[in-house]
């Protein structure tokens, strides 16, 4: 019979399914190297928050298959080794969107009057109603910062007490937007107009301090701000001054960017702001939603099915795995370079399969397609899994096709994304050792393997201008670790690619466009 360690405390209706199909041993607290002792006996792991699941754990369970997160993120897993040693990693995307989105409302209802203030008042034997005096949310605006499962709910609720809608999410449609009520805007317009903005985004690079002294600056000196997601999308000592100065009216923040919150100027502030300890999520019934998620996905596993929400590898049997895994990484790859490329909001995904791959499965390199292109809006939150519905919400439309007819390479994927910027096309084959190289941009034919750091142009062919270019970066200390040019006619249109060692300074993507001959930039970060 299969063994299951449970390391955290997890509801019992979690372990109760778990029982159905192995022996369950609750250990909790243990020591990473108490962990590492122990875990070569089991075929499973569930944990919540409170377990770091190390690479050295994850090469010691020999016998692992599965490993479950109940809850969403799997920053505490080291999802890279498990899927080295072939070991799923799942989590419960869903199990708590209800209490997350409630928390958020809660934050707002009672920032707006007051009410922890208040409480506390009354408790002290005090009657001071004019001290509280509230405003009312009804026909406020509310600006919510990202409309996923969890911010479609806190709309459909903020709709229904009579409050205007604004929304920015730059990956979601505008008749994805309308049909939750939502006027979609940008984020400028959004600061500038609402009477409370909440978060419900994840944390990434590019919405690190989304929230700061400029941003705050442009708000209404009525605006209350919430924070429900991650923290760490707010510069928290921003809105401290901010409120202090009468800038804004108020925070209510559950997350932070260091946990326990230290030292921090937001605790000397009265009932202006609301501080609660990370309580998204804890209600029991998410507690138990995810208990139950996580446990049925271990328990199928398991029992040889796949899982539902998979974070590293798909639902497939292993004979389909096993022969389309490289396409699926290539698919990933060229969905994501096309939807930096794309920008912005993207409305349709055209995925071709070429050559041999057109006699191939394609749902698998679809949906893989679809992973890549939603990652830099979702990151961990998008899965093999999940990919095909999360592009439906988001108003993605896809188009597949198929072509045996292109030879070039024994098997390509091409890539077309069209949206609010534009449209830009990808082309992608695998060589004979595995090696993904970009084939194709734009129509134009290049032959480079992908990077972590990119640089896109698109120019005039003419003399001196990769020179200038060269020049330019080297002033900003940007070394170039490749680079080449695809053209179709000689001084014709070109586009140059580059591969670099580090991410380019802000400010010089503007600087490069200046460059006479060069049209366009693009960076991308895979």
């Amino acid at each position: 019979m299969s063994k299951v360690l449970v390391s955290d405390p997890i509801d019992q209706a979690g372990i109760d399914i778990l029982s159905q199909v192995a022996t369950v041993d609750v250990k909790t607290g243990l020591k990473p190297e108490e962990l590492v002792k122990i875990i070569g006996e089991y075929d499973a792991l569930m944990i919540r928050s409170g377990t770091r699941v190390t690479k050295e754990i994850i090469e010691a369970g020999t016998q692992l298959k599965i490993i479950g997160r109940a809850g969403v993120g799997v920053d505490n897993v080291d999802v890279a080794a498990a899927t080295r040693q072939g070991i799923v990693v799942v989590n419960s995307p869903e199990g708590n969107t209800i209490a997350a989105a409630e928390h958020a409302l809660a934050m707002m209802l009672s920032l707006s009057r007051h009410i922890p203030d208040a409480n506390a008042s009354v408790k002290r034997g005090e009657w001071d109603r004019k001290s509280f005096v509230g405003a009312e949310v009804y026909k406020k605006t509310i600006g919510i910062v990202g409309l996923g499962k969890i911010g479609s709910h806190v709309a459909a609720v903020a709709k229904a007490m009579g409050m205007k809608l604004l929304a920015y999410d730059p990956f979601i449609s505008t008749e994805r937007a309308e049909q939750l009520g939502c006027q979609l805007v940008d984020m400028d317009l959004l600061v500038q107009q609402a009477d409370y903005i909440t978060l419900h985004i994840p944390k990434t690079p590019e919405t690190t301090h989304l929230i700061n002294a400029t941003m705050l600056a442009k708000m209404k000196p009525t605006t209350r701000i919430i924070n429900c997601a991650r923290g760490g999308i707010i510069d928290e000592e921003a809105p401290a001054t901010a409120i202090k100065e009468g800038k804004i009216a108020g925070a209510a923040l559950d997350v932070f960017e260091s946990e326990p919150l230290g030292e921090s100027s937001l605790r000397s502030l009265g009932k202006e702001v609301i501080l609660t300890p990370h309580l998204g999520a804890s209600t029991t019934e998410a507690q138990v939603n995810v208990a139950i998620d996580v446990a049925e996905q271990i328990r199928d596993v398991l029992l040889g099915l796949p899982a539902r929400s998979a974070v590293n590898i798909p639902g497939l049997g292993p004979d389909v795995l096993e022969e389309l895994k490289p396409y699926m990484q290539l698919a990933e790859t060229l969905g994501n370079l096309v939807g930096q490329l794309a920008g912005g909001r993207v409305e349709l995904l055209n995925v071709r399969l070429q050559g041999e791959l057109a006699t191939n499965k394609s749902q698998p390199l679809v949906v893989a397609s679809l992973k890549g292109l939603l990652f830099q809006a979702l990151r961990e939150r998008v899965n093999y899994v999940n990919a095909s519905i999360e592009a439906k919400e988001r108003g993605i439309r896809v188009i597949e096709t198929r072509d045996a007819a292109i030879k070039d390479y024994a098997g390509s994927i091409h890539l077309e994304a069209t949206g609010s910027l534009g449209t830009h096309a990808v082309t992608g084959a695998l060589l004979g050792d595995g090696e993904i190289r970009l084939t194709n941009l734009d129509g134009f034919p290049i032959n480079v393997p992908p990077s972590h750091h990119m640089l896109f142009t698109v120019h005039r062919d003419m003399p001196g201008i990769i020179g200038k270019l060269g020049s330019l970066l080297g002033s900003f200390n940007v070394n170039i670790a490749s680079m080449q040019v695809g053209r179709k006619i000689v001084r014709g249109d070109a586009v140059m690619v580059l591969s670099l060692d580090d991410p380019l300074p802000d400010g010089i993507l503007s600087e490069i466009t200046k460059v006479p001959g060069i049209r366009d930039a693009y960076t991308v970060t895979l």
